[in-house]
């Protein structure tokens, strides 16, 4: 298992629902670290680790929220066949659909995510392409800066955690409350899967898997079918 520290001056993690005013999770999403992870050791193909599984944590009290004004753009895809002809289909004037609106950002976050591949069915595990990428990172073929969240929000840092970086208060999965976060966003359709955390001790019920829902789908009708046959 893999422990690292993250530290983001500031970042923002858009809430699935917002729209003209971009409200933002107060805490990073498994989704948006398995991202990151990605990122970090120079994957594209965002199913090559379906499998892993993440534990998170945040350092110190909750990152305060501020606010912004920004011009944001608005993706409205064009339908009128005189347009398509002028412009191409669902290619609309920049200078028609961006506007000024609100935004939320979070400043000064610091968060541990530990990493457990044992599940994985990739030949190279996360972990151990994480731990490459520490300890030679020109076998890493990566490019851009290294973001948490939107891909402006770089990172400060990231390295293995260490006890002097701060007492860690762990998310844990718990149906019953009221911090929702996804874990996987399907980017054609916009549709994911979420868990509900709440703040404990590090438990096995800390760690979330990265899954599609369609995986999770296929295992649950896999598992009635063996109980029908039994």
């Amino acid at each position: 298992m893999t422990l690292l520290y993250l530290n983001c001056p500031c970042t923002s993690f858009p809430r699935s629902f917002a729209r003209d005013y971009k409200e933002t999770y107060r805490y990073p999403p498994p989704s948006t670290i398995y991202g990151f992870l990605l990122s970090l050791v120079g994957e594209e193909d965002l199913t090559a680790h379906l499998g892993v599984k993440l534990a998170i944590g945040i350092i110190g009290d909750d990152p305060p929220i501020s606010r912004i004004v920004r011009k944001q753009r608005h993706h409205k895809f064009v339908r009128n066949s005189k347009v398509i002809a002028k412009h191409g289909e669902g290619v609309y004037p920049t200078s028609n659909f961006s506007k000024p609106n609100h935004q939320e950002l979070l400043t000064d976050l610091q968060a541990v995510v530990q990493i457990d591949s044992s599940e994985e069915t990739a030949s190279v595990k996360l972990s151990e392409r994480v731990a490459i990428a520490f300890s030679t990172p020109e076998q890493i073929p990566r490019f851009g800066g290294l973001s948490l969240g939107e891909s402006w929000a770089l990172v400060n840092g990231v390295r293995p955690y260490r006890e002097t970086d701060g007492t860690i208060r762990w998310l844990v999965v718990d149906n019953r409350e009221l911090i929702s976060l996804p874990v996987w966003i399907d980017r054609n359709t916009g549709q994911g899967k979420f868990c509900r955390f709440r703040f404990g001790n590090f438990s096995e019920e800390c760690w979330v898997k990265i899954q599609t829902p369609e995986a999770k789908t296929k295992t649950t009708r896999t598992n009635q079918h063996k109980r029908r046959k039994n």
